[in-house]
This record gives structure tokens, sequence and C-alpha cells, in this order.
């Protein structure tokens, strides 16, 4: 092929954001001055980006390979590599593109009517349109700095939709705790890219692969530590636990901007791991950090999730837990399950918060309620026996090879507790033989639809992340029963909270309404390190 249709791909893709930034560099007056003409400017915009992601991923495909193509660059000192503004795209790209250019759609067009007669509607649409450019900046980035450039203005386009009513203390605070975090995590991020570009002297994404691909051994410092601080800024960037608080009081904010936040931003930590598994897949130790902390997180915020009444709230925990789910499937190294679940929790989270207006009826009642039942532990055994049965049996069938994979029993594990929820909720409803035959049938599909996806999830990204180094192993052995006997253990905590009457849930009932109380500590030291600034200050902040 000639070269010049080599960069036809990445030069569409170049264009995606660019769609969005005209947008975004409109004056704050001039928009508030004609809401109705930037509102469907910000929209047709939207559809042009999502147009050209789709013809970018329609080349890319059709050339079969990875291709960077560089606009401009400039030699950075200490031998650190080259600033370069280029475009890597690879089956990961294109994925993340095609994902986020549809959200950045659906959320464009659900503002115009949302947003219609407010006062601020053009500034609203125009930092919305600054914000999706950042973000699909951030995923064809070729270059590590041009990356960490995207996610700083990503989080800063944030902010001032975040704080788009200024005058709400809840959301200032939000805001404000955001803001630290993301610093925190900007700091994390420039810091392990100095590291690496010191040890390898590129800062270019496929280069990178390549160094990586060929490297055997233990890594050198410089890039064992930086690592971890990828994994810190992850975990930072995803709302992990303990400063996990902002994402479930950010609800103050203008719905579309929920819904893009917690389908697509909150994404952007799963998708940094996964992009820089190439440095990732060697490090053992930030590798079981990265479980430890997803499962930590996953953990609390599934149990919290369960005592909420307010429908946001709900589904802000239930983002909190299904992102600690992605970093530990990352930390595991089932970087394309992650990537499964990154799509499917995107696509769902968006029609939630964008249809969480006409489900406030369903959650008016509180979410747990005691069963006349009570807690049945032989009941709860013999459903999860049932689901091992259906997972691991259609497991095997489909070609699923267990032995000798380990981390891929707990995804067997994860099934089963899942196919034990569908047995118990159809037990209650219909009784125990229709439960068993609805519930079997439903597991059936359920996993081979799961297996299926895993294995075309993993033929996609077959040249876009690198397997897990042999040394990982070794942690694996202890890191698989400790995660397996904590989703089982989780399972039983659930039936309990849901299915007990002792006084005992009451009283835990009330911890894990109010998140076990980790949040009023970590606000009350954040507001002796870093206080909230004046009002008057933060309007001038968004001038």
């Amino acid at each position: 092929m000639s070269p010049s249709w080599n960069s036809l791909g990445p030069l569409l893709a170049l264009c995606v954001p660019l769609a969005l930034l005209v947008v975004g560099c409109v004056p704050t007056a001039w928009a508030n001055a004609r809401p109705r003409l930037i509102a469907r400017l910000n929209e047709a915009m939207a559809w042009l980006a999502f147009v050209l992601a789709i013809t970018a991923g329609l080349l890319g495909t059709l050339q079969g390979a990875t291709h960077t193509f560089t606009v401009a660059s400039a030699a950075l000192p200490a031998e650190l590599g080259h600033l370069t503004l280029s475009i890597y795209l690879n089956a990961l790209t294109i994925m993340m593109l095609l994902l986020v250019s549809f959200v950045g759609v659906v959320v464009s067009r659900y503002s115009k009517n949302y947003l219609a007669g407010d006062a601020q509607q053009g500034r609203f649409h125009k930092w919305l349109a600054l914000t999706l450019a950042s973000i699909l900046s951030l995923i064809v980035s070729g270059n590590l700095l041009m990356f960490a450039l995207a996610w700083i203005a990503t989080s800063l386009s944030l902010h001032q939709l975040l704080m788009f009513y200024r005058k709400r203390p809840i959301a200032v605070l939000s805001a404000h705790k955001k803001f630290v975090a993301s610093r925190i995590s900007d700091a994390s991020l420039l810091l392990a890219i100095v590291l690496i570009g010191s040890t390898l002297h590129t800062l270019e994404f496929e280069r990178l692969f390549q160094l990586m691909a060929a490297f055997r051994g233990e890594m050198p410092m410089k890039l064992q530590i930086a690592s971890y601080l990828i994994v810190l800024s992850a975990a930072l960037k995803s709302a992990q636990f303990p400063l996990h608080g902002w994402l479930l009081q950010v609800m103050e904010a203008p719905t579309p901007v929920s819904a893009l936040l917690h389908a697509g931003i909150v994404n952007a930590g799963a998708f940094l791991v996964i992009r820089m598994s190439p440095i990732l897949s060697h490090s053992t130790g930030a590798l079981v950090t990265l479980t430890l902390i997803g499962l930590v997180t996953l953990v609390l915020a599934s149990l919290v999730m369960l005592t909420q009444t307010s429908v946001k709230v709900s589904l802000a925990w239930s983002t909190t837990a299904q992102m600690g789910f992605m970093l530990l499937e990352c930390g595991l190294g089932l970087y394309s399950l992650a990537m499964l679940h990154l799509v499917a929790h995107s696509l769902y989270k968006a029609h939630a918060f964008l249809a969480s207006g006409s489900a406030v009826d369903a959650f008016r009642a509180p979410a747990l309620q005691a069963s006349p039942k009570g807690f049945d532990l032989v009941r709860l055994i013999a459903a999860f026996a049932l689901g091992v049965t259906a997972s691991l049996g259609i497991g095997s069938l489909l070609g699923v090879y267990w032995h000798g994979q380990d981390t891929l029993l707990v995804v067997g594990v994860i099934l089963a507790v899942s196919m034990s929820q569908l047995v118990l909720q159809a037990a209650t409803a219909l009784g125990l033989v229709p439960a068993l035959v609805m519930a079997g049938g439903m597991s059936a599909l359920l996993c081979t639809t799961y297996f299926v996806l895993h294995a075309l999830f993993d033929r996609l990204l077959l040249n876009s992340v690198l397997p897990v180094s042999g040394l990982a192993h070794t942690a694996y052995s202890v890191l698989v029963p400790v995660v397996s006997v904590t989703f089982v253990a989780l399972l039983m905590m659930q039936q309990f909270l849901q299915a007990s009457a002792s006084p005992a849930r009451f009283r835990l009932y009330v911890q894990l309404y109010n998140g076990l109380y980790v949040d009023v500590y970590v606000t009350r030291l954040l507001q002796k390190l870093w206080p909230v600034p004046q009002t008057n200050d933060i309007q001038l902040q968004g001038a």
C-alpha cells in the first residue's frame, strides 16, 4: 500500500477531536448570546466526529496493522525522547474512539434539550465540546507526553462542567475534591513519563511496545517505580478507595455531565493501564497492587450500593465498583476482559444516567428489604454449585482451557457468583423448580455470550497489549484463591444484607449506608491540607 493510504486512517483519527475543538474554542460570551446555535453546532460536530471515527476505524481495520502518523516533533532535554504530535492507530485506539465519540453524540443531543432555557447553556456546550475533544485527543495520542497533556486537559475541562452550578456548596466541594485527586494523578503520570523517557529514551507508544515486547528479565528500578506511579494515577482517575468520595458527590452537576463522566472519563484509568500494558506486564508488584486496590474498592462499593435509596448515588457507587472490577481484571493480566467490561459498562451507564429520571419510581423504596424466609445458607450453596457447574462446563465446551491459566479461574468464579444471583432471585419470585429452569437457560445464554465476547476481544487486542510476564504467575498462585474466596464471601454478604432480619444486619446497614464514613475523614483531612477556594475565587477560575 502507498504511504498516503497508510496515513489516511491516522489523519482521520486526528480530525475526530479537532471537529469538537472548533466548538470548544468559541468565546463564552458569544456562546451564551447564541445558545441554540451553539447547541446545534455542538451536536453537529459530535456527529461529524463519530462519522470520522467510524471511517478511521474501517480504514485501520482494512490496513490491519498498527500505524503511527507524526505531524510535528520537538526534542526533549536529558535524552528523554521527543514531544510529538502523533496519532497512534491500533485496535485499542479504534475501539475507544468509536465508544467515546458515540457517547459524545448521545450526551450532546440529550444536552441540547436538557439545558434549553438555561442562562449558561452556551457555556455548557462550549466546555462539553472541549471535554470531549480532550478525551478523544488522549485516545489517539501516539506520544506519552502528548497523552499526559490531553489527560490534564480532560480533567481541567471536566472541572468547568462540574462547577456549572457554582452556588451549590456540595457541587463546589465535590469538584474541589476531584480537582485535588486529579492533580495528584497528573503529577504521578508526569513523573512516570520522565522515568520511562530517561530509561528507554523514547516516548512513542509504538516504539515503547516494540522495546518491551523484546525485553526479558527484571525491569530497571526506574521502570518499576514508573509502574507504581501509573497504577496510582489510574486509581485516582477511576475513583478508587479511599479517594472515591468525589465521584459520589458530583451529582449536583447536570445529568449529561454525570453520564459523560461515568460512561467515558472515569474509564480513562482503565484505558491508561491497558495502553501501558507493555510496562505494567513486566512489573509483578504493580500488578498485585492494582489487583488489591480494585478488589478492596469493588467489595466496599458493591455492598454500599445495595443500601442507597437515591438513583444517582446508587449508580455512582455502582460505577466505583465497576471501576474496581476493571482494574482488578487488569491487575490479573486479563486486559481483553477489562476492555470488554469497559465497553459494556460505558454503554450501560450512559443509558442509566440519561434515563435516571424515568427510573425514580423503581427506587422509591430502600434497596434492602428482609426476606420473610430469612438467610438460607443451604439454598445459597446449592445456587453457587449450580453456577460453578454452568460457568466451568460451558466454558470448557467453548474451548476455554482452564488448566494452567489461574486467572481464568477467577473469571469462572465470578460468573458462578452471577449465576447464583440469578438462581436466588428467580427462586424467590417463582419458586424452586421454575427458577432452576429459567435460571439454567439464562445462565447458559450469559456464559456463552461472555466467553464468545472474551474470545473476540482477545483476538482484537492481540497486537495492542502485551501478556503478563512469567514472573507474575507465582504471585497469581496466591492472588487467585484470595480473589475467588472474596467474591464468594461477597455473595454471602449480599444475601445476608438482603435476606437477614437480625440486629447485626441493621447495624451493618447503617454503616454501609454512610460508606463506612471513610469519605468523611478524607474530606476533613483535605479541608486542613487544601481547603476549598472561596466562591469569588472559584468564579474567577471559570471566567
